[in-house]
């Protein structure tokens, strides 16, 4: 397996050294920061950290595309600047693919904060994927790149990029897998807009997208002074 590891950031320049080094412990071929034009010192930091690093217009679903193609394995590992994953997730990717009908996949994830709560939204959304194959990108989705490029990569849209890969590899029956990881995850967006008020946000988006209403039509609902709303 060839792991190439894709971070998307915009203004990390607090833990992006941090997300950069721990990436590297996964033994990847590459790992490509795609910056989004940010105005502190990210690209500097994730330079010093290790990383290449690239720069394109800002959107997570662009950002996350422009790593894909300018990256060279033939796994792709995303992972959001405020996630890291324990170094034994690169052997469960490894052995989750010698399944050939195994495309792709996530991971369990441990929110960094003792507070009950987030155990139950750990295990919320561990079940999502179990039960409805939607991984949202703060659980580490890896992709063969076959698959990933005949899905036609991420939607370049403001938000909810990875649902709606993730819907698209549904439409194909294709399987996933969610794998025990752990990848840990930052909960500053839950300690920023609240444990239940983030989760009935992100309810909404749902709801709405199934409504057909478009993601960047959502994203001026959920977010309307931000580029890259957070969820």
């Amino acid at each position: 397996m060839r792991l190439s590891i894709v971070i998307p950031t915009l203004n990390e320049s607090t833990g992006i050294n941090h997300t950069v080094q721990r990436a590297l412990e996964l033994r990847p071929i590459e790992a490509i920061v795609v910056d989004g034009q940010s105005t502190d010192r990210t690209c500097d930091f994730a330079r010093q950290a290790g990383a290449t690093v690239i720069t394109c217009e800002r959107g997570r679903g662009r950002q996350l595309n422009a790593g894909a193609r300018a990256s060279t394995g033939d796994v792709l590992l995303f992972l959001h600047a405020d996630c890291w994953l324990e170094s034994q997730g690169a052997e469960q990717i490894e052995v989750a693919l010698r399944d050939d009908s195994v495309i792709g996949g996530a991971f369990c994830q441990r929110i960094d904060h003792e507070r009950p709560i987030f155990r139950w939204l750990e295990r919320g959304n561990a079940a999502r994927v179990r039960w409805r194959h939607l991984p949202y990108g703060d659980q580490g989705i890896f992709v063969r790149r076959a698959a990933f490029e005949a899905a036609g990569g991420f939607a370049e849209v403001r938000l909810m990029e990875d649902l709606l890969l993730m819907r698209e590899f549904r439409r194909r029956r294709w399987r996933i897998e969610l794998l025990p990881g752990p990848i840990h995850v930052d909960p500053r967006r839950w300690l920023k807009h609240g444990v239940i008020r983030q989760t009935l946000r992100n309810w909404t988006l749902l709801a709405g997208l199934k409504l057909g209403i478009s993601p960047d039509r959502l994203a001026e609902f959920y977010s309307p002074n931000s580029v890259v709303p957070e969820r």
